[in-house]
């Protein structure tokens, strides 16, 4: 059976959600390596940059034919990622994963806005969801829900971004996901050393601290973090923005559980509870098709 475009990129924005629930893992360990805050984020980019480096250098010329719409969308892609690597490093990572995931909100609007897509009934009732799972999750009846430090605010900032990349890779979807990729990690990797050599030039790495974690990293990312990249930079060019914005959030699930497991972080009934509703919201658009087939 040949799957359709639609379905095809429907799966590739499921499991790239599911492997970005794993991208805190390399980003602690090279905290713990002894690499300061900042310079975090600047090492994690750094390595894929070198790897897709050839890539761009092979295909400059299609690159720079693409023009600015390219140049634009990868430059937001690659500031997305960098702030919202940067989140999970001066926060929790369930609220780095939970306001990042406030995304498919901004993007079932701008989505609307811009694309001139419908915000149907079904997805302001994703919306609803998304915000009831926020709120539970930051202490419904105990505090106002709002971002509460720096890295909450990254988190934020980080989905607002990604959700502007969606809607251009569906405005644009001429432009070659691979060149995207490649372009993606040398954006993220200027933006995150310029941001490093700015806030904190005395805190460059030493070589051990880097080459202690080297080998783990390059295997990240040649297994899981680059073919992810790809596809969440191809799916969402043949997919409404709400829709693939919602299809990422398994990335909740997988991080707010291997955050518990592995680095002891709160999972309780709240987080549980806050994390259903915000999958219940995911799955609401993506169903809805099958329990119309079945209905009929």
């Amino acid at each position: 059976m040949t799957l359709s475009i639609v379905t095809r990129a429907k799966l590739a924005c499921l499991g790239a959600g599911a492997v970005w629930g794993l991208f805190w893992i390399p980003l602690r360990a090279i905290g713990d390596a002894g690499v300061e805050s900042l310079w975090i984020a600047a090492i994690f980019f750094l390595v894929p940059a070198v790897i897709a480096l050839p890539m761009f250098v092979v295909n400059w010329r299609r690159i720079r034919r693409a023009g600015p719409s390219f140049q634009v969308t990868i430059a937001v892609s690659g500031a997305a990622l960098t702030l919202y690597s940067t989140s999970i490093v001066f926060t929790d990572v369930v609220r780095a994963l939970m306001l990042f995931y406030m995304m498919p909100v901004w993007s079932i609007l701008l989505g609307d806005f811009i694309l001139g897509e419908r915000v149907t009934a079904l997805r302001l009732m994703a919306i609803a969801l998304a915000l009831v799972g926020m709120m539970i999750m930051f202490g419904l009846g105990a505090r106002f829900p709002i971002p509460q430090n720096i890295g909450d605010w990254m988190g934020l900032a980080a989905g607002l971004l990604w959700a502007i990349t969606m809607v251009r890779l569906r405005a644009h979807p001429q432009h070659d996901a691979g060149d995207m990729t490649a372009g993606f990690f040398l954006f993220g990797a200027v933006f995150a050393m310029g941001a490093a050599l700015i806030v904190s030039p005395q805190g460059v790495p030493g070589l051990a601290q880097v080459a202690s974690v080297l080998p783990m990293l390059v295997l990240f990312m040649l297994c899981l973090a680059i073919p992810a990249t790809f596809a969440s930079l191809w799916g969402p060019k043949f997919l409404n923005p709400g829709v693939a914005g919602l299809l990422f959030i398994p990335e909740v699930v997988i991080g707010a559980v291997s955050a518990a497991l592995l680095a002891g972080e709160p999972f309780g009934s709240r987080e549980a509870l806050g994390t259903a509703f915000i999958i219940a919201a995911g799955l609401m658009d993506v169903m809805s098709p099958l329990v119309r087939k079945s209905v009929a």
